[in-house]
């Protein structure tokens, strides 16, 4: 069996969330759920599981960190609605160690010609700060040949 052809046992194939008008089918197999997204921020929420622990037993901070990147990502997004963005620096600071299910939220500080600033954090279900980051996206934008894109 081909790796594209590989599923998890527990998902039927294509039952990827729609993450704000994109297939991402890591999120999905993080679990991360997509909640809102406006030009004023996006929100998303990472609900715990037992194979996403570290040796302790709390979130990893690879799963957090891909949480954290991909919310960032969507805000810039909300900007600039049918682009693409990719990561050229994410920084991560962790701050307590996650324990449960994790709310993430992020907002777009600026968005120029070629690239995006984000800012977010990562909050536990009574609001308290578990984890913050920053990042730099540069704009992916589809290239046109003629009347169509590709």
């Amino acid at each position: 069996m081909s790796p594209q052809q590989q599923t998890r046992a527990d998902q039927p194939d294509n039952a990827s969330p729609d993450y704000f008008g994109l297939n991402i089918p890591y999120m999905a197999f993080i679990g991360l759920v997509p909640e809102q997204l406006t030009t004023e921020s996006a929100r998303t929420r990472l609900p715990y599981r037992a194979d996403l622990a570290n040796s302790r037993g709390d979130v990893h901070g690879g799963a957090l960190m891909s949480a954290l990147d991909f919310t960032l990502s969507a805000a810039a997004r909300a900007h600039e609605p049918g682009t693409g963005m990719a990561t050229i620096d994410m920084t991560t600071h962790f701050l307590e160690p996650a324990r449960g299910e994790v709310i993430i939220e992020a907002r777009c500080l600026r968005i120029g010609a070629s690239l995006a600033f984000c800012e977010g954090q990562a909050l536990d279900l009574n609001g308290k700060l578990l984890a913050t980051a920053s990042a730099t996206f540069k704009i992916v934008r589809r290239k046109r040949t003629g009347q169509q894109s590709v």
